[in-house]
């Protein structure tokens, strides 16, 4: 497994049993006979090492990996999984705001509109997206984009990969909690299939804004929570540094929202997470929308909207077990 540039706390162990192993490769083992069985114990006792850091994470360690800077972005998985795309910028009202994507496209037959949350792959490029964390207008575009798909029929796609709306002043005297409630409403009621797709970050509103659909598909190191891990400890502990416990309260992995009933689906990493591996990422996301969209595909309009409904009732339903 290529190790990529940016290593987590975590797996800084396994990054040093790697390159010890890789100091050992660099000898001419002919000149040194007695290295082949180091080399061979090594090699072993690395591969059980990367079983076991990897095998059960902690929700802490899977927000982590939902933050590798090298992981998939929206943009990434537009351009690998959608052909015929065609960006759409602007609220028509304010400004566009970079940290939000939208765009027509099509994907296995089907004519969708794209929306994600559109985090950078550069330093400068996040600078300009704000890591993306969209201001109200980002918001407004991405309706702008529900309506003109609820009025052409073209089932909409999103994509979550953000630690929250932007919380500057600016924003706020914009309308930033109003465009935010306004966006999730309008989502939950547009009468065509809405298929959203976590890949990285989950935090909070800004998520929850593009965030609810007729299917909820989560990449197991992807995250979705009512507020990012710091932000809940900050909050609840009053200490930030406590984000590590926090991420595990939350129950905000994928696995505890297919518990939970909130997601449908994992969709499973490769050993590390999707940066080890971006076309086998691409490969499983496309196929898990592509199903999504055919099984919703011939819903009347109506029933959609009225199980969407039903679906947000259920979410934290208690059952009396007496």
């Amino acid at each position: 497994m290529s190790r990529p540039k940016f290593v987590m706390d975590f797996e800084r162990e396994l990054v040093e049993l790697e390159a010890k192993l890789e100091e050992l490769l660099r000898i001419d083992v002919s000149d040194h006979p007695d290295l082949v069985e180091e080399v061979e114990e090594l090699t072993a006792e690395l591969e059980a090492l990367h079983e076991r850091t990897y095998a059960d994470l902690s929700p802490w360690a899977r927000v982590q990996i939902s933050r590798h800077p090298q992981r998939p972005k929206t943009q990434d998985y537009l351009e690998a999984c959608f052909i015929d795309i065609l960006e759409l910028r602007g609220d028509r009202l304010y400004r566009d705001d970079a940290a939000m994507l939208t765009a027509l496209a099509r994907l296995d037959g089907h004519s969708v509109m794209v929306i994600g949350h559109n985090k950078g792959r550069t330093a400068k490029e996040n600078a300009a997206r704000n890591s993306g964390s969209s201001h109200p207008e980002g918001y407004r575009k991405a309706m702008r984009a529900m309506r003109m798909a609820d009025k052409f029929s073209l089932p909409i796609v999103t994509f979550l990969d953000t630690a929250g709306a932007y919380p500057d002043l600016e924003a706020e005297q914009r309308g930033q909690a109003w465009a935010i409630a306004e966006s999730l409403a309008l989502l939950s009621r547009v009468r065509v299939p809405v298929v959203v797709v976590g890949i990285g970050e989950g935090g909070s509103g800004g998520a929850l804004a593009i965030g609810f659909g007729d299917r909820l598909i989560m990449l197991e190191n992807a995250y979705y929570s009512v507020a990012s891990p710091e932000a809940c400890a900050a909050i609840i502990y009053k200490d930030s540094s406590r984000a590590e416990e926090a991420a595990t309260c939350l129950r905000l992995t994928a696995d505890s929202l297919v518990e939970l009933g909130i997601a449908d689906e994992i969709v499973r990493e490769p050993l590390g997470g999707a940066h080890h591996d971006p076309v086998h990422m691409f490969e499983a996301v496309h196929e898990s929308i592509a199903a999504a969209l055919d099984q919703l595909a011939g819903i009347d309009p109506d029933e959609l909207v009225e199980k969407r409904f039903d679906r947000l009732q259920d979410i934290g339903a208690l059952e009396n077990e007496e």
